[in-house]
């Protein structure tokens, strides 16, 4: 009789055994919170409070009190689906892309580094993260086409704008954010975040066409297997003729995503004279509803059709909201268990009294755990940098460092951790096993560590 061989489980019971792992530490660690002023936590005011373990119940509860914190997120994504829905029915798509591949001619391993510097700058420049959930299910058939597999269109999109988000250099949702919190300007450090950005995108690239180039070669050195995932383009079969109608289909079906990333894009806080729309996703859903109805009709389905297509579409989707959902009630479970407060404070008493190069791999090494329990960059710089920046300033680290170090770090983990809800949607997307994600991208992870490490050793000594 032959053994039965180990299965990594699935994203929704890795999410569930976090959280009742989150829930089980909520009766062991102690509870306690910061003073606030203005939803900021003052540094050396922590306090023990009533304990709130978190019992079954709110176990439960848990993904579901998730989904209703990130409700806006999942309809955004449900409202993608329906959008690609009604676009894939029209064929516009297949046709496109089939162009695309027979126009490179072989050349398609250029899409790689054009496409990742594409994501890597709007990862560094606006922090473009959650916003690329929309790219998955378009550029994945891409590569799947071109003879790669299912993770080499999610590397492009998932690493390029990773690295990015890492060494982020005018990311108002991180870096703005933190900088003001430790007291400092958005441009001090700035030229030892560029110089990041521009070493970790060009490894991102390296890496990501090194293994594009071993799976093109020899499909067996996958790591899930040429074609895995439901959504794929086989060249084989005859494919729709890209017809007049169709190429404007395609127009409106890109600028659908060029609109998306001009309505996020905060010019104001870049310094930039263009005008600010301030978009999130109850405007990008709206683009999507709106923008999948006018292609519906311009192909000529009727509305019955347009509204049933749109609706299916979402339904493609549905898991990877779900998965959104349950990855934020981790966040909500400790909130509630009031453990969040006392790991900071663990963290504030472990890095009193410490020498500045220790200080600062300390604060990066910290920041590892704490964005795994807090994947939200711009909640932890809130409820961490005005505890840290203090301390930095008694070592003799400047604020910056403090914030390149917590950028460097949650970007680091948001490319890995399964509470991230990008990471664990692009792998449904791509129905990429979260073991098999994690065997092909720890070696990249490994790099960034102790590039990042490097970068801020260098940054005490020229501070």
């Amino acid at each position: 009789m032959e053994k039965s061989k180990f299965r990594m489980p699935t994203a929704y019971t890795i999410l569930f055994l976090l959280i009742i792992l989150v829930a089980a530490a909520t009766w062991i660690v102690p509870s306690g919170a910061y003073e606030y002023v203005d939803e900021v936590p003052v540094a050396g005011s922590y306090h023990p409070t009533a304990p709130t373990p978190q019992g079954i119940g709110a176990v439960l509860k848990a993904a579901f009190s998730g989904f209703y914190d990130a409700v806006d997120v999942c309809v955004f994504i449900l409202m993608v689906g329906g959008f690609l829905g009604v676009v894939m029915k029209t064929g516009a798509v297949d046709a496109g892309v089939a162009r695309i591949i027979q126009r490179l001619g072989g050349r398609e391993k250029w899409l790689i580094p054009i496409l990742m510097l594409l994501f890597g700058l709007g990862g560094t420049t606006y922090g473009m993260w959650e916003e690329t959930m929309a790219f998955y299910p378009l550029l994945i058939p891409v590569f799947l086409a071109a003879g790669y597999d299912a993770v080499v269109g999610i590397s492009v999109i998932l690493l390029g704008a990773g690295a990015g988000v890492i060494s982020s250099t005018v990311n108002p949702f991180a870096t703005g954010i933190a900088a003001g919190f430790a007291g400092v300007s958005l441009g001090e450090g700035i030229l030892l975040r560029v110089l990041q950005w521009i070493v970790f995108e060009s490894a991102a690239i390296w890496f990501v066409m090194a293994y594009a180039a071993r799976v093109k070669k020899n499909p067996s050195r996958s790591v899930v297997g040429v074609g895995a995932g439901k959504i794929q383009v086989s060249m084989e079969e005859p494919q729709p003729e890209y017809t007049p109608k169709r190429k404007v289909i395609m127009v409106l079906f890109t600028l659908v995503f060029l609109v998306m990333i001009y309505g996020v894009i905060p010019f104001d806080e870049m310094g930039l004279p263009l005008p600010v729309l301030g978009w999130w996703f109850p405007e990008l859903s709206a683009l999507f509803l709106l923008g999948g109805v006018v292609i519906g009709f311009i192909d000529g389905q009727r509305e019955d059709e347009v509204a049933e297509t749109f609706v299916a579409g979402c339904a493609d989707l549905l898991g990877v909201a779900f998965i959104i959902g349950v990855s934020r009630g981790i966040t909500v479970l400790m909130n509630d268990g009031g453990i969040t407060d006392t790991i900071l404070h663990w963290g504030e008493e472990a890095l009193s009294g410490t020498g500045a190069v220790s200080f600062v791999l300390l604060v990066y090494l910290l920041y590892l755990p704490l964005t795994v329990l807090i994947p939200s960059s711009s909640g932890l710089a809130t409820l961490s940098v005005p505890i840290m920046a203090p301390l930095g300033e008694f070592a003799g680290v400047g604020g910056d460092l403090v914030v390149t170090a917590f950028q460097s770090a949650s970007g680091l983990v948001n490319i890995v951790t399964p509470t991230a809800a990008v990471v664990m949607g692009a792998l449904a997307l791509g129905h990429v096993p979260y073991d098999r994600w994690l065997k092909y991208v720890w070696k990249l992870v490994l790099y960034f560590l102790l590039l990042t490490m490097a970068f801020l050793v260098v940054g005490v000594w020229l501070g």
